[in-house]
């Protein structure tokens, strides 16, 4: 059953669209990428879905019980927050936030939660290092461990490798297929579709023509895309 649904959906700002007419489903347990030229409107669709800026016009629901607050998200990271002077422990609780009952403390649970997905992504034993000394890598790992405090159902991760090494970048993208296989349905917008289509399941290409199908469909007509003047 479809856990996002977008339907004649426009995106933009302003009553201004920058991508129109675009159809597609996000079931349970999916893994979808989305790829296009820069500028295209990947990450204003993201932010479409997240619920940060609404339609210019059409409809995107939610559905099989999908709630808001189940939905994780890795934006983008700026240098300001690369340089950001907290513990990864605080950076990752912070997380919880949106689950938190206090405006001012965390629970026992929240406590639990937030060192569970630390292990999870390899950074437990880093929780009292201060997060603007890591490594680019390091820093991803905690931003998505923190994401996964938010993230029950849905996570949706805006360029994840941008400026990492080819090595951490592997490594990124095997974390991600690794929670995809656990159960969690997977967005991600990718500049590399290449490496990113081994894992995904369906691909939405915001280019022109606009593509969404699934990966074997994708392989079929990729080229073809490539062709008509996009470059992923």
């Amino acid at each position: 059953m479809a856990q996002l649904i977008a339907k004649d959906l426009c995106v933009g700002y302003e009553g201004r669209a920058v991508l129109r007419n675009l159809n597609f489903e996000i079931s349970a347990g999916d893994y979808l990428c989305i790829a296009g030229e820069n500028g295209s409107g990947k990450s204003t669709l993201m932010k479409t879905i997240l619920g940060f800026i609404p339609p210019v016009s059409g409809t995107i629901m939610t559905g099989d019980g999908l709630q808001r607050n189940e939905i994780g998200y890795l934006p983008q990271q700026t240098l300001i927050q690369k340089d950001f002077p907290a513990s990864v422990e605080e950076i990752v609780l912070s997380g919880r936030q949106g689950n938190s009952s206090s405006r001012f403390f965390y629970s026992r649970e929240d406590r639990q939660i937030a060192s569970k997905n630390m292990e999870r992504m390899g950074v437990r034993n880093l929780a009292r290092s201060c997060y603007r000394l890591l490594s680019g890598g390091q820093q991803q790992r905690v931003l998505l461990a923190r994401a996964l405090c938010a993230a029950e159902k849905m996570l949706l991760l805006d360029e994840p490798v941008a400026g990492l090494d080819p090595k951490v970048t592997e490594e990124m993208y095997a974390l991600v297929a690794g929670l995809n296989r656990e159960g969690m349905t997977i967005v991600m917008i990718s500049h590399d579709l290449d490496m990113a289509v081994h894992d995904a399941k369906h691909i939405l290409y915001v280019g022109k023509p606009v593509f969404y199908g699934s990966r074997q469909e994708y392989l079929k007509c990729g080229l073809s895309l490539k062709k008509a003047g996009d470059s992923v």
